[in-house]
Formats: C-alpha cells, sequence, structure tokens
C-alpha cells in the first residue's frame, strides 16, 4: 500500500507561484511512476503532468512551459512546480502512483492522494 498526501495548495494571484508536493510512505517511489491530475468544479478530472520512474516527464499542453513535475526519492515526495498561473488553473489537484507505466490516463494508476485545493484569483 502506499499513501499519498498533497499539500501546498492556496489562494494565489493570476502570474503568481505554487509548488504542490506529494509525500508517500509505505513503500519507496523510485520505482513507481507518479502523477498529477486536477478537477475544476462542474468539470472531468484532467491529466497534468506524470513522471515515471526513471524521471521521464510528460504534460498536458494547458499547462506545458508553466509547471514542472519532479521527484525526490530521497525524501519519497513529487513536487509540482506552477508558475504564471492562470484562472483556469483553479481545481483540486490530486497526486497518483502508478506499479506500472505511468501516463495521462487515470487508470493506469493504482494510488490516489485526497488533493490539495488550488485558487487563481484575477
Amino acid at each position: 500500500q502506499v499513501q499519498l498526501v498533497e499539500s501546498g495548495g492556496g489562494l494565489v494571484q493570476a502570474g503568481e507561484s505554487l509548488r504542490l508536493s506529494c509525500a508517500a510512505s509505505g513503500r519507496t517511489i523510485s520505482t513507481l511512476g507518479m502523477g498529477w491530475f486536477r478537477q475544476a468544479p462542474g468539470k472531468e478530472r484532467e491529466f497534468v503532468a506524470t513522471i515515471r520512474w526513471n524521471s521521464i516527464t510528460y504534460y498536458a499542453d494547458a499547462v506545458k512551459g508553466r509547471f514542472t513535475i519532479s521527484r525526490d526519492n530521497a525524501k519519497n515526495t513529487v513536487y509540482l512546480q506552477m508558475n504564471s498561473l492562470k484562472l483556469e488553473d483553479t481545481a483540486i489537484y490530486t497526486c497518483a502512483a502508478s506499479i506500472g507505466l505511468s501516463g495521462r490516463i487515470p487508470g493506469l494508476y493504482d494510488y490516489w492522494g485526497q488533493g490539495t485545493q488550488v485558487t487563481v484569483s484575477s
């Protein structure tokens, strides 16, 4: 079992930055694929970014160039650095872990956190 706890969400103005953290426990994340998803009110959950066990990363087009996913295996933590935030980035951001190959599809992930709220105001 892997437990995931997100932190770092909050209220920011458009153009500002936030860094989300996802702390894992139960097993090392060094062999896991990790991802971030988000869900805005009234919308379906959508893929944001993923980092595979070998540190290869993929991003949604909507966040490419603004968000950076990274991992610190020694701290068993994954990060999502979010820069130049936009109003449309407002959502609950959830961390996920995949025992196999991670990617854009939620079904690839085996464990999920509870999420952290990110609100971007004008």
